[in-house]
């Protein structure tokens, strides 16, 4: 018998309890957004604002992942030299392609296609991961993990207007460029992390992508007019969320593979629309039975794709 005690980080209800707390973290920056702009007085129909405004909250957020990165293990958390080309690769597709795309996609689409579209992103990085990184492979459990927890978010998210006919490259289009980024960086980070410290990765390349996309902004026209005490305490949350959220993802992805963790993203669009209903008062977005339905969906896909039956479980211990 095996008497080793499984490590924090491989028990199935820390993992669940992490990657959902990551996901509700998310899914607040959807309302906390929203409020943000309306604080600094930024126009929905100003993407170029709205990128500057998101370089802020990026750029902020790697400065503290870093400076409390550094706090927790009593040393300056410095990128090794060898580090700094993973660290800008990173960027590029987690932070800057990901967003610039994101807030120039939503400029141009419906609320309800673009929770839709950016929901998928869970789909694409179970693909990449399998068949362009071949980190794991791409069973018939893994497919239809996420199409029961795909249906779950657009059952959350038909309201009955918004979805619309019609594709546009700078609307569609983008978002669609935008989750296609997001799914490449989630398999980087798993690779990068083996050698590397999470929140070093994270908050570097969060302080290269933010700088990148307030000088992008800026030069797009963007400009933020109105400064309030509650506008910088809004924007020092948003930067929290960023930094801790995408700092314990990188050390979950770290230990699990892309699917195990990435199938818990079908939480975010819901949490999204749970917390807009609260803080914003959109109770309109979605009948108190679609988002029941929707979270069982959800967490339906999540158990498919984890549970494994116990003779397995004693088998992977025995081999450990």
């Amino acid at each position: 018998m095996n008497t080793c005690k499984k490590p924090m980080l491989e028990k199935a209800w820390v993992v669940c309890g992490l990657a959902v707390l990551c996901n509700a973290l998310w899914g607040s920056a959807f309302p906390s957004i929203k409020i943000g702009y309306k604080l600094f007085e930024i126009p929905g129909d100003s993407p170029a604002s709205q990128i500057l405004f998101a370089g802020m909250r990026f750029a902020l957020a790697g400065l503290l992942a870093v400076v409390f990165g550094s706090i927790l293990q009593r040393k300056v958390l410095v990128p090794k030299r060898r580090s700094w080309g993973k660290i800008v690769k990173l960027s590029m597709f987690q932070t800057i392609l990901q967003y610039v795309f994101f807030y120039l996609g939503l400029a141009h689409t419906t609320g309800v296609k673009g929770s839709i579209i950016t929901a998928s992103n869970t789909f694409l990085s179970i693909l990449v991961a399998s068949l362009i990184f071949h980190q794991e492979k791409l069973t018939g459990k893994k497919i239809a993990a996420c199409i029961v927890g795909f249906a779950g978010v657009v059952l959350v998210n038909l309201n009955g207007s918004g979805m619309g006919a019609g594709l546009k490259i700078n609307g569609e289009g983008f978002l669609l460029v935008s989750v296609t980024a997001y799914a490449f960086a989630s398999s980087l980070l798993k690779i990068y992390s083996r050698d590397e410290d999470p929140v070093v990765l994270s908050g570097y390349q969060f302080m290269i992508g933010g700088l990148v996309m307030m000088v992008c902004g800026f030069g797009l026209g963007g400009r933020i007019h109105t400064v309030s005490m509650q506008g910088v305490v809004m924007l020092v949350y948003l930067a929290l969320i960023s930094s801790v959220a995408f700092s314990v993802w990188g050390i979950l992805l770290k230990h699990h593979p892309v699917s195990r963790i990435a199938i818990f993203g079908f939480t975010n669009p819901v949490f999204g629309v749970i917390l807009s209903s609260v803080f914003l008062h959109e109770q309109n977005q979605a009948e108190g039975w679609k988002i029941v339905t929707a979270l069982l969906l959800v967490c339906a896909g999540i158990f498919l794709l984890n549970y494994q039956k116990a003779e397995k479980l004693e088998v992977k211990a025995s081999a450990n």
